[in-house]
């Protein structure tokens, strides 16, 4: 276990992989359903009004934005307050637009195929006792 820094509160916490403190996850649970219900009954709406009318802070909106717990949509691409990482654009949850979310996905699926073609390449060179052959 590593000792890191909650990205939350700040506060110092024993961390398995997670940036943010137990304690900031379940009061995160509690304010995902409290934000959620206020979108659904406000459809256009944006992060500020969202905060001001939840009492839930922008910081903690948008880590549920980015996680893609929430969607965001004013008509302006969630208040314009998310961008892809890769291009920029404007988008209303995650991380990524769809066309890049696309391109990761092609690229990944390529790694794959390659790994695979060169496995099966290492294995055909290879005789019954594990012996490379030579040519």
């Amino acid at each position: 276990m590593n000792v890191m820094q909650c990205n939350l509160c700040k506060r110092p916490f024993q961390s398995l992989g997670r940036r943010t403190c137990p304690e900031c996850l379940e009061q995160m649970d509690k304010d995902f359903f409290v934000v959620r219900d206020y979108i659904y009954e406000h459809k256009q709406t944006n992060m500020d009004k969202v905060a001001e009318g939840t009492g839930v802070s922008k910081q903690v909106i948008l880590h549920l934005l980015k996680e893609g717990r929430l969607e965001l949509d004013d008509g302006s691409g969630g208040g314009g307050v998310l961008k892809c990482d890769m291009c920029k654009r404007t988008i209303n949850s995650g991380r990524l637009c769809n066309n890049c979310k696309d391109k990761v996905s092609n690229t990944m699926q390529k790694s794959i195929e390659t790994r695979s073609a060169m496995k099966k390449e290492a294995a055909s060179n290879t005789n019954p006792n594990g012996m490379a052959k030579l040519k």
